[in-house]
C-alpha cells in the first residue's frame, strides 16, 4: 500500500497549484498591450498633416495668391490670402505668417487644418495671411529654419504688393512649425535674418527644449529630426538659443500632453528673466485640435485674438 503524502506538503502543493495560474495571469502582459500604448503615445503628437487633404481654396471674402517663390527649390513657396477689401483700403494691413507642422517630415501650406477656419477668421479681421512651405526631412532642421527665415524676410519686403505692412508681421506656427518659428523668435542663427516682427503665436510647439527632450525617453520622430549630436540639439533648442528679449510670444500648449506645458513654462521663465514677455495659454485640447479649432467661435480663439490685438 503506497504511503500518503505529508498533510502539510499536500496542502502546500494544492495552494501552489491554485496560485500559479493566477500569478501567471497577473504578470503576463496583455497581448499587444505595448503596441496599443505606443499608438496612444504617438497620438499625443498626431497633427493630422500626414493624411490631411488640401483646403478647398480661398475662403469666402479672400483672394488667394498661390505659390509665390522665395527660393529655387519647389518646396520654397508660400500662399498669400488677401482680404478683398484690402485693395481699397488706404492703410496697409497687418500680416500673419503661418508655418505648418508635420514632424519636420510632412505637411503642406494648403492642408485643411492649416487654412480652415483660421484664414477666414483672420482675414475677416483685416489681416493678410501667409501660409508657407519649407523643405522637409531629409533636409536638416537647421536648413528648414533657414527656409522659414528667408520666407519671412522675402514676404516682409513684398508685403506692400498684397496690401500688407512689412513692419506689422506676427509669426505663427503649429507643432514642428511652431518649433521653427520659436527658433527664429529666440534669435537662433539663420542664413537670413528677418526684419523685426510684432509677436509670435506658438501652437503646441513640438520642441522648446531639444537638449532635455533628447536626453530622455522620446518619440522616434525626434531622432529623425535631431540625430545624436548634442551640439546640434543645443543649436536647435529655442530654450538654449534664447539669449535676449524677444517680441511678445503667446505659447499655446495642450494640457493633455505631459511635457508640452512644462517646456512652454521653462521657455517663458527664461524669457521673463531676460526682460521678454511670453504668455503660456493652457488649453484642454489635443495636439491636433489646438491647430484645427483655432478660428472657431470659442474662448480659445478669443484669447488668441486678444494677443493679436495687443501686438497689432
Amino acid at each position: 500500500m503506497p504511503r500518503l503524502a505529508c498533510p502539510r506538503a499536500l496542502a502546500a502543493a494544492l495552494a501552489l497549484a491554485v496560485l500559479l495560474p493566477a500569478f501567471g495571469q497577473a504578470t503576463a502582459p496583455a497581448p499587444h498591450r505595448f503596441d496599443r500604448l505606443r499608438q496612444a503615445m504617438a497620438g499625443e503628437l498626431e497633427d493630422g498633416s500626414a493624411h490631411d487633404r488640401a483646403a478647398r481654396g480661398a475662403p469666402r471674402g479672400t483672394r488667394l495668391i498661390p505659390d509665390i517663390p522665395y527660393g529655387a527649390d519647389p518646396a520654397q513657396r508660400f500662399d498669400v490670402y488677401v482680404p478683398l477689401q484690402a485693395r481699397d483700403s488706404a492703410a496697409p494691413a497687418p500680416v500673419i505668417f503661418f508655418v505648418h507642422g508635420g514632424g519636420w517630415a510632412h505637411g503642406d501650406k494648403t492642408n485643411t487644418r492649416v487654412v480652415e477656419p483660421k484664414v477666414a477668421h483672420w482675414v475677416e479681421r483685416g489681416f493678410v495671411v501667409i501660409s508657407a512651405n519649407y523643405r522637409l526631412l531629409p533636409t536638416p532642421v537647421a536648413r528648414q529654419a533657414d527656409d522659414v527665415a528667408a520666407a519671412i524676410a522675402f514676404a516682409q519686403s513684398q508685403a506692400g504688393l498684397w496690401g500688407g505692412d512689412g513692419r506689422r508681421f506676427v509669426l505663427a506656427g503649429h507643432s514642428a512649425g511652431a518649433h521653427l518659428v520659436a527658433l527664429i523668435a529666440a534669435g537662433a542663427r539663420t542664413a537670413t535674418r528677418p526684419q523685426p516682427w510684432r509677436g509670435a503665436i506658438l501652437l503646441d510647439s513640438a520642441a522648446f527644449d531639444v537638449t532635455a527632450l533628447m536626453a530622455h525617453r522620446h518619440f522616434g520622430l525626434y531622432d529623425q529630426a535631431f540625430g545624436s549630436d548634442r551640439s546640434y540639439w543645443a543649436a536647435m533648442s529655442p530654450l538654449v538659443q534664447l539669449a535676449r528679449p524677444t517680441a511678445p510670444v503667446l505659447a499655446v500648449c495642450s494640457s493633455r500632453r505631459q511635457e508640452s506645458c512644462g517646456q512652454a513654462d521653462r521657455f517663458a521663465g527664461k524669457a521673463s528673466g531676460l526682460g521678454g514677455k511670453v504668455r503660456v495659454l493652457r488649453e484642454d485640447l489635443s495636439h491636433m485640435e489646438i491647430n484645427a479649432a483655432l478660428g472657431d467661435e470659442s474662448d480659445y480663439t478669443a484669447q488668441v485674438d486678444a494677443f493679436l490685438a495687443s501686438v497689432r
